[in-house]
């Protein structure tokens, strides 16, 4: 059975037989003057008007252009030409021809080689060569000196087909061919030096082969010491001449140089900065149907960088690069469906495009594809899916993903709840420097889960987040500093965070912030300040914030006083179960100020606020019982009332309870018991209680006597 590659060089070599009794381009050829001349038109450019051409059958047009780009070394046309002079296409037809242009093609690596072999083995007569004929045959003209006899020889002992495997042979065969000036000898030599699997690797000796190949026109000897020199390899390091290198392979039409070249226009690597530039040798290669430029492209449009900026331009070329499999297409293709720019908005079709590109490990697919799951949006819920991505993508070190699989966790939502977990991921994803990671492992340390409690880690972790310019952790930043949790006290820098914070818009900063300028610390007291940045936090629904501006108008403080405005802000911050503005209401209905005066509705606001636990509304609920308003008088549920506001402290209600056990008013007469009220009152500067001790204390002393 015979091998592909003696195959391969059997068909080359009768190829060759033949290009050897050509004359050389440039000179009359088939009756045809073909002259030497300097073009100036990209080969690209050429390649892509003789297509054009070919396409609508101008073949006399299309051999004309395929032509000019064949003699610059333009792979495709020289298969094109080769094709056209074999079939008589736009010239007369010639085997000759088509031989020559086939070996050309064939011998800088064409993928139409196979075209051209099967044409060698229709029309050549010396089809019938053995194996054994050919080796002696090559081995015969190599040790003459034909460097291409000594390149092919080469060949065999590096496959090992014909003769006995021998890198040796192999390297030594290619190195006389190469010392022969044969480029195609001097390529290879420059990737095996490069790759050093069977020679000692040497960026040197790559440099210095791949170079001779360079130049003599080797397209992809060009592209690869453009490469050397954009990474110092082997060479000085120069983006200048890795630009001049990868420019003429790609005007030789070398996809992976126009792709390179593209990239440096791009970002101004080696070149003056040019999107124009960027996106024009990205669409020579997108035009070819290469996926990786046909992305790169899209985000160009996407941006309108180096183009009009085109959404539905971007959404063509990711299709494109998409449906050919392209991992970063793929995720850009879903982040378009899923946002509804540029298609028509489909969490499913974002999802399949996720799908593809996760399971190619396309990290950000990886993750949105965890937040569909979890979100259940273009797919059925579930934790544990999400989880499964998520944890692909954290992985990887998507900083995100460690994030939300350490709140999955922290939950215990599609894993085993683990508070351990949870602190590795998120310190992972907070070391990357993510804001919210740096947020929620503050929260960690602030709360001892899964490490020990620790204020000083808290704050750390709250001010790396907040320096990212979290308004959140900002705002804990400024606590911690009120407080001096973790962090010495201070007001000036608890002002200026909480400043950072307000200028955002968290409605809890402003209210904070508010209450300094109030009190005057750490700025200059101001009533004016403090009133606008209590309107602000108001004005965003902070029901504390509204309690505070109802009270400014109330007392007249910072703002000219108004009982229709206080009824309105404490309405709106009551109607959020904001227990002191549900209180302060009930007074003022109690008191019909502002309002039209109604026991029943002060009853059920002071009622709403004493289930709260507010000690202030107990007080004025036991008030409403002992007096009768608003409900059948008790002193009974008046003492209930009294005693619950009592035992938080209230001094007024620690007043009332010790009157009840005096008087016997609700409860069980006990003088030692209303003592006990009284001194607790007594203690808070309640005057009444003092007064009420004095008697009792006098009454025990005469009854002593």
């Amino acid at each position: 059975m015979k091998s592909s590659v003696l195959q391969e060089v059997k068909w080359m070599l009768l190829g060759i037989m033949i290009v050897v009794t050509m004359p050389q381009v440039g000179v009359a050829s088939n009756n045809r003057l073909v002259p030497n001349k300097v073009h100036t038109e990209p080969v690209d450019s050429l390649y892509s008007k003789g297509k054009a051409a070919y396409d609508r059958a101008d073949y006399i047009q299309a051999f004309h252009y395929f032509e000019q780009a064949a003699q610059r070394g333009h792979i495709l046309s020289q298969s094109y030409l080769a094709s056209m002079y074999e079939q008589g296409q736009g010239v007369k037809q010639s085997y000759e021809e088509a031989a020559q242009w086939w070996c050309k093609s064939a011998e800088q690596g064409s993928s139409d080689t196979k075209q051209y072999l099967a044409w060698k083995q229709k029309h050549s007569q010396n089809g019938a060569l053995s194996d054994e004929q050919l080796v002696k045959w090559i081995r015969k003209e190599a040790k003459h000196g034909s460097p291409i006899f000594q390149y092919l020889l080469g060949l065999l002992y590096y496959n090992g087909e014909g003769v006995v495997q021998s890198n040796e042979e192999a390297v030594k065969w290619w190195t006389k061919a190469a010392q022969h000036g044969y480029a195609l000898a001097q390529h290879v030599l420059g990737m095996i030096y490069l790759e050093g699997e069977i020679v000692p690797q040497s960026d040197e000796e790559a440099a210095k082969w791949c170079r001779l190949a360079a130049d003599q026109g080797s397209r992809d000897a060009q592209f690869i010491l453009g490469l050397m020199y954009s990474e110092g390899a082997g060479v000085v390091q120069s983006d200048e001449e890795a630009v001049k290198w990868f420019r003429l392979a790609a005007e030789q039409g070398c996809p992976d140089a126009q792709i390179q070249l593209a990239v440096m226009y791009s970002e101004g690597v080696g070149v003056s900065q040019s999107y124009e530039e960027g996106a024009k040798w990205y669409r020579l290669v997108a035009e070819q149907g290469v996926a990786e430029a046909q992305c790169a492209l899209g985000i160009l449009y996407f941006h309108g960088s180096g183009v009009s900026q085109s959404i539905e331009e971007a959404a063509k070329w990711f299709h494109l690069a998409a449906e050919q499999g392209d991992c970063e297409a793929q995720y850009y293709l879903g982040i378009m469906y899923q946002s509804g720019i540029g298609v028509a908005q489909s969490d499913s079709e974002a999802v399949y495009w996720w799908q593809k590109s996760a399971e190619q490990g396309g990290v950000g697919a990886q993750y949105y594809l965890g937040v569909s799951y979890e979100q259940g949006k273009g797919v059925p819920q579930s934790y544990e899916k999400a989880a499964k991505w998520y944890l692909q993508a954290a992985e990887q070190g998507d900083a995100g993903a460690q994030c939300s699989l350490a709140t999955l966790y922290l939950n215990g939502l599609g894993l085993p709840k683990s508070d351990q977990d949870a602190v590795k991921w998120c310190t992972r994803a907070a070391e990357q420097g993510f804001g919210p990671a740096q947020y929620m492992l503050a929260y960690l340390y602030l709360n001892g889960y899964g490490v020990s409690k620790s204020y000083e880690e808290a704050f750390h972790w709250y001010k790396e987040a907040a320096q990212q310019g979290i308004a959140e952790a900002q705002y804990n930043v400024a606590m911690s500093y009120l407080t001096g949790q973790g962090v010495a006290r201070s007001y000036k820098q608890a002002v200026y965070w909480l400043s950072q914070a307000a200028d955002q818009n968290f409605a809890s900063a402003q209210c904070e912030l508010a209450v300094l300028y109030r009190l005057g610390l750490g700025v200059p007291r101001s009533d004016d300040e403090s009133f606008k940045w209590f309107c602000k936090a108001a004005e965003q629904g902070l029901a504390k914030a509204q309690f505070n501006v109802a009270m400014l108008y109330l007392t007249g403080q910072g703002v000219s006083r108004s009982y229709e405005q206080a009824v309105s802000w404490l309405s709106k911050a009551a109607e959020q179960s904001y227990a002191p503005a549900q209180c302060n209401l009930g007074v003022l209905y109690c008191d019909g100020s502002g309002v039209p005066q109604s026991y029943e509705t002060a009853l059920k606001w002071f009622r709403q606020a004493a289930e709260q636990g507010l000690a202030e509304a107990q007080y004025q609920l036991g008030v409403m019982y002992y007096h009768g308003r608003g409900v059948p008088q008790s002193f009974e549920e008046a003492v209930k009332r009294f005693r619950q506001a009592a035992e938080q402290g209230h001094s007024e209600s620690q007043y009332l309870m010790g009157m009840a056990y005096e008087l016997g008013q609700g409860i069980a007469r006990s003088e030692e018991d209303a003592i006990k009220w009284h001194r607790k009152a007594a203690v808070q500067d309640n005057y009444k209680s003092q007064e009420r001790l004095e008697r009792l204390f006098k009454k025990q002393r005469v009854q002593e006597k």
